[in-house]
């Protein structure tokens, strides 16, 4: 059984496998001060809950867009799996062919998403990935990683907004039952979640103009189920798409 745990600037994302079936997805909170002890408290938690027993893990793997916690939860693996995980980084096989200008910088997760990306569905593809910032990641039609786009995340959006305003309050991500809004909430919530929506169709019809032709798009990430519904491109949701990526980088390093 594979653990496959991706750790993000918000959320850490985690699952496991058995031959190829996802078996759970959970998350928890990303914490830069939290121990390995309480990562691993978060990891047998998850576990626990899925019946899961952490003798029947084989192996695991990690990615990480944290270096400050990566090492926290590896050891955290190692504590209470006792096994010593893979991490995605250099010199890691993933079989993607990136065509950005320095493929060093490209993101652990937009490698993982696009190797998962081109493995399940048609290209060319535009992966969105709904998480502190919202990042659009384009695949051409051979199956190379040309480049993408990164927005500013919701959440991001929403803290600035309050922040830099004194009357205006923190309000949850749910769309209000009409565009127009009546009052100050409704009116936020309509200002946040439409404009994403808006934001994300705006930015696939000028991908596909520039690519001169139609894409596959797959959407991942927290925020992504929220947004997805309301957007006016077809678009497919797939939660578990950075685990998936984690499995098959797994196997391709195993």
């Amino acid at each position: 059984m594979l653990l496959a745990i991706d750790v993000g600037n918000t959320n850490i994302v985690l699952g496991c496998f058995e031959e190829n079936q996802i078996l759970f997805r959970e998350r928890l909170s990303t914490n830069q001060s939290a121990t390995a002890l309480e990562y691993a408290a978060g990891i047998r938690m998850a576990l626990d809950m899925h019946q899961i027993d952490k003798t029947l893990i084989d192996h695991a793997i990690i990615s990480s867009v944290v270096p400050s916690v990566t090492a926290a939860v590896r050891s955290a693996v190692e504590k209470y799996t006792g096994k010593s995980p893979l991490i995605v980084g250099a010199g890691i096989q993933t079989g993607l062919h990136i065509m950005i200008d320095n493929p060093a910088q490209l993101g652990s997760d937009l490698i993982v998403d696009a190797v998962a990306g081109i493995h399940e569905y048609p290209v060319p593809q535009i992966i969105i990935d709904m998480g502190t910032a919202t990042t659009l990641s384009v695949i051409n039609s051979e199956k190379q990683y040309i480049g993408g786009v990164i927005m500013t995340g919701m959440a991001v959006s929403m803290d600035a907004l309050v922040q830099r305003t004194s009357q205006l309050p923190k309000i949850s991500f749910d769309a209000p039952k009409k565009v127009i809004g009546s009052n100050t909430v409704d009116c936020m919530k309509s200002g946040i979640v439409y404009s994403n929506a808006c934001a994300l169709d705006g930015m696939i019809m000028r991908i596909e103009e520039e690519l001169g032709e139609k894409c596959t798009v797959i959407a991942t990430g927290g925020l992504s189920g929220i947004i997805v519904p309301l957007c006016k491109s077809e678009i497919i949701l797939d939660d578990d798409l950075l685990l998936k990526g984690l499995n098959l980088i797994y196997q391709k390093n195993a």
